[in-house]
């Protein structure tokens, strides 16, 4: 592997220089907080686990800070920008800062929530500084359009790294933790302070580590039906499962139904439930309706 050049990362000069050249000014819309600090994005590198035969995927390069440090690490760079003025200045940045390594870089001009393949080679691995507004429903995209991805660090609000590696029990344990868990084990990976970011946020954010699942988890209903029942838990978090699943199954009897035979009391709450769990029920659902059909079928013959 080429060694990059000392200076090779953007240090909080760089960053603001690249940005005045630009005319860029980052937007609270797009949750754009640029991090200025090498050590920062090494450490990110470095609790990623990067390796050198990687394919890493980042989502929302930005000024390129992150993505100088992951082409020092890894085998290629995959960065998908929405912004015009950043994707069209990335290419020119990682030329001239990195030009050893300019050749293993890529740029999808998209938004990433939009994004159903890559160039080149199929990902390993997934890190990003995720804008804040936008984090989780761009994690599980990538997730679930990537099944080659293993590995996972992402940078987002300390509150959503909270509610991302949450587990069954806890207060902030909800959606985005059950549907994270469906493809990955999750956990906290650290903490990173306000004033490695320009501007400054007025919240601390922090890391998130996700490993797909060697296996996935065992079931015969479908994602988007184990899904179903999780958004419907969590739409009424204080109501008990039988309440809160009444308009998914039906009627709050055939939600009881449906959680006795999943092993789940009708009295618990969405917060308290594995996503094993939500899968047991969403199976339930399924045959509830097939024995419903046949009974109905059997009992129209003479």
């Amino acid at each position: 592997m080429n060694s990059p050049t000392p200076d090779a990362l953007l240090g909080p000069a760089d960053v603001r220089e690249l940005a005045g050249a630009l005319g860029v000014r980052p937007t609270k819309q797009r949750g754009q907080n640029f991090v200025i600090d090498a050590n920062t994005v090494r450490r990110i590198v470095r609790t990623a686990g990067v390796r050198d035969d990687d394919v890493v995927v980042e989502v929302g390069p930005g000024l390129g800070s992150l993505t100088l440090a992951l082409l020092e690490a890894a085998d290629r760079v995959v960065a998908v920008e929405i912004d015009d003025v950043l994707a069209g200045a990335l290419p020119a940045t990682i030329a001239a800062r990195m030009p050893a390594r300019a050749d293993r870089f890529a740029l999808v001009h998209c938004d990433a929530m939009h994004v159903d393949e890559l160039p080149g080679p199929a990902p390993t691995a997934l890190v990003a500084n995720l804008p804040y507004n936008v984090a989780v429903p761009v994690l599980l995209h990538m997730l679930d359009t990537f099944p080659t991805i293993e590995r996972t660090l992402v940078m987002v609000q300390a509150e959503v790294a909270d509610r991302l590696a949450a587990d069954p029990g806890s207060k902030v344990y909800g959606v985005p933790s059950v549907k994270a868990n469906w493809y990955a084990d999750v956990k906290r990976a650290g903490s990173i302070g306000r004033n490695v970011f320009w501007p400054a946020p007025n919240v601390d954010s922090g890391l998130v580590s996700l490993v797909r699942r060697a296996e996935p988890i065992k079931t015969t209903a479908s994602k988007r039906e184990v899904f179903a029942v999780v958004d419907a838990a969590f739409a009424q978090r204080r109501k008990t499962l039988r309440a809160a699943l009444a308009g998914w199954a039906g009627s709050a009897a055939a939600a009881e139904v449906a959680l006795v035979a999943a092993g789940v009391s009708p009295q618990a709450r969405g917060e308290s439930l594995t996503v094993e769990e939500f899968a047991r029920i969403a199976e339930n659902k399924a045959e509830t309706k097939t024995e419903t059909k046949t009974e109905t079928k059997e009992s129209a013959q003479p």
